[in-house]
C-alpha cells in the first residue's frame, strides 16, 4: 500500500495551510483534506465522528496550540471536506487511514489529541506504532455509536445503515435527520451546554457540512455503530490500560449519563491522568480555552 501527499491550496478551516492527502486503499485512491498551522513539535488533532464531523470543530484548540506547536487537523474520509465515497466504512478502514496518514505526513513522534468517538482509534494506533506517539489526550472519549447507546440490536442497526445508503429512501431519511431544526435539537441535548451559542449562523454552518454529495454514507456508519472501534467497555478499558505512553482524559461533566458512565470507568484506571471540565460531547469545540489549558499543562 502506497500513500502520497500533494499539497494543494483549499478552503481554510482553522486558518492554516490546507492540503490534499491522496490515500491509496484496496486499489483505489481517495482524497483526504488536512490543514496545518503553527510551528514547533507536531500535534495531530482528530475530530470526533458525528453527522457534522469536521476539522473546523477543532479550530479553537488548534489556534491556541499553534502559538507553541505545529498543529495538524484532518477531515476523516467521508466527513468534512474530504472525499465521501460510498465505500464500506468500518474500523479497519479508519485504522489504516490514520496509520498511513501519520507515517506519510510526520517524520517524528507526535502528540495525539482525539475527541469523542475518535478516541478508540487514537488508542489503537500506538499499539502498532509505539514510537510514533509521545503523548495521548482523549477529550470526552466515547466508543459506541448513538443507536448502540440507545440499545438497538445489531440487526436493527444494520438495517438502518443499509436503508440510509439507498438512493431515494436513504436520501430522505438522511435529510430528515440533518434539517437545521433537528441539528439544533441534537446540539442542545447532547453536544453543547450553552444554548445561546447555537445561533442560526452556527447551525447553518453545521447544516452545510451535511449537504455535500455523498455525505450520508459515513455518518450512517457512525450512527449505527458500524465504525465503533471496540465492541464493549471491557475492550476499550483494555486498550487504555495497555498504552505505554502518558494519557490524559478530559472528562466532560455534563455529558449524557451513559456516555459519562463510560468516561468515569476510564478515569478509574490508575495509569491515566484525568481533568474534569464543564461541557458535554462537544466540549472540545464549545470550551476550547479550558480544554487547551488542560492539554498544555499535560504536555
Amino acid at each position: 500500500m502506497t500513500t502520497v501527499t500533494n499539497p494543494t491550496q483549499l478552503n481554510s478551516g482553522i486558518g492554516g495551510t490546507s492540503d490534499r492527502y491522496n490515500w491509496h486503499f484496496l486499489g483505489k485512491q481517495y482524497q483526504v483534506i488536512y490543514e496545518t498551522i503553527g510551528q514547533g513539535n507536531p500535534v495531530l488533532l482528530l475530530p470526533a465522528f458525528s453527522t457534522v464531523s469536521s476539522r473546523t470543530e477543532m479550530k479553537g484548540i488548534a489556534r491556541i496550540l499553534a502559538s507553541q506547536y505545529q498543529v495538524t487537523v484532518l477531515d476523516w474520509l467521508g466527513f468534512g471536506e474530504s472525499q465521501c465515497p460510498p465505500v464500506d466504512y468500518n474500523p479497519v478502514l479508519f485504522q489504516q487511514l490514520l496509520q498511513d496518514f501519520v507515517k506519510s505526513v510526520f517524520n517524528c513522534p507526535i502528540i495525539l489529541v482525539a475527541a469523542g468517538h475518535a478516541s478508540g482509534y487514537a488508542l489503537k494506533f500506538p499499539q502498532d506504532n509505539p514510537d510514533l506517539v509521545s503523548k495521548l489526550i482523549l477529550v470526552a472519549p466515547t466508543w459506541q455509536g448513538p443507536l448502540k447507546v440507545m440499545g438497538l440490536p445489531d440487526g436493527v442497526r444494520k438495517v438502518v445503515k443499509n436503508l440510509v445508503r439507498l438512493p431515494i429512501i436513504g436520501q430522505a431519511l438522511y435529510y430528515l435527520n440533518t434539517t437545521p431544526s433537528f441539528l439544533r435539537l441534537m446540539y442542545k441535548r447532547h453536544v453543547y451546554v450553552d444554548e445561546t451559542k447555537l445561533t442560526p449562523e452556527f447551525i447553518a454552518q453545521k447544516h452545510q457540512i451535511t449537504s455535500k454529495n455523498g455525505a450520508r454514507y459515513a455518518p450512517a456508519a457512525f450512527v449505527t455503530g458500524a465504525i465503533d472501534p471496540v465492541a464493549n467497555r471491557e475492550e476499550f478499558l483494555h486498550l487504555l490500560s495497555s498504552v505505554s505512553m502518558p494519557v490524559l482524559i478530559i472528562l466532560a461533566e455534563n455529558a449524557p449519563p451513559k456516555s459519562k458512565a463510560e468516561m468515569i470507568a476510564m478515569a478509574e484506571l490508575e495509569k491515566v491522568k484525568v481533568v474534569r471540565l464543564t461541557g458535554t460531547l462537544g466540549i472540545h469545540e464549545e470550551y476550547p480555552e479550558a480544554v487547551t489549558e488542560a492539554i498544555k499543562n499535560f504536555i
